[in-house]
């Protein structure tokens, strides 16, 4: 398969609209990630979070596929796993080559280190892990998945009943207007978004780990952008939401 091609001024502008300002470490780690393992922020392959950066499952099977992997397999470990605990342990093998002896990696999970949100799919989260690290120690990938780090994420139940987004007065011109809150689940409406990944990419893009941590200012500013992103490019939003998957699911 043809290796993408490696723009690395667009990535690079692209990343600090989701992040801000980002220190001189993360713009080189951003790089290396880039021109190395052609993993790209506008594709969801890659998050910034909490200062480092994390790769995602689908970037990961992206780099797979264009490396041409041979295969991934994957099996439960049943004596490390208990099922009645929903704790579970996965073992999975990547092969690079028909003739590659495979790259091995473990992952588990149980209600102590997975997301709320993806309660009742630890199996499938232990599975992701399991594939993740596979995939990381065939393809010389550094950094830690987004998966492995999923119990820091909080569980939103809905924009309306987990975390409303921070009260919005009237206008400056003084007549009042609909509120930020209202504005976003318009958009979601009319551009059938999934509210929990509108949601997660709205911390992410906040640089927050829960929506009330968010000012009045990020907040409005992330509105303006999910409006005009779906309005100009909803095929390239709806990209960007599904590198959240991982996080709504537990596998991509």
């Amino acid at each position: 398969m043809e290796l993408p091609k490696v723009n690395l001024p667009r990535e690079t502008k692209f990343a600090k609209s989701l992040y801000g300002d980002l220190p001189k470490p993360a713009l080189h780690a951003l790089k290396e990630l880039v021109t190395r393992h052609q993993v790209f922020v506008t594709n969801g392959d890659i998050k910034y979070l909490d200062g480092g950066w994390y790769v995602t499952h689908s970037g990961l099977l992206r780099l797979a596929e264009r490396r041409s992997c041979a295969g991934i397999h994957s099996r439960p470990v049943l004596e490390s796993s208990d099922p009645a605990t929903s704790r579970w342990v996965f073992r999975a093998a990547v092969f690079k080559s028909p003739r590659c002896k495979g790259f091995i990696g473990y992952g588990d999970a149980d209600p102590s280190n997975v997301s709320a949100l993806v309660r009742g799919a630890e199996m499938r989260v232990a599975e992701t892990r399991a594939v993740n690290r596979a995939l990381r120690k065939a393809y010389g990938i550094g950094i830690c998945s987004v998966e492995e780090i999923g119990s820091f994420v909080e569980p939103p139940k809905s924009f309306h009943e987990s975390e409303k987004l921070p009260p919005q007065p009237a206008n400056r011109n003084g007549r009042g207007g609909p509120r930020v809150r209202d504005r976003l689940c318009q958009i979601i409406r009319q551009h059938q978004l999934d509210p929990i990944l509108v949601k997660a990419y709205a911390t992410d893009f906040c640089s927050v780990k829960t929506l009330r941590d968010a000012t009045r200012e990020q907040v409005e500013a992330f509105v303006k952008q999910l409006a005009d992103w779906a309005e100009k490019d909803r095929n390239a939003l709806l990209c960007q939401l599904n590198s959240y998957l991982g996080q709504k699911e537990g596998a991509a």
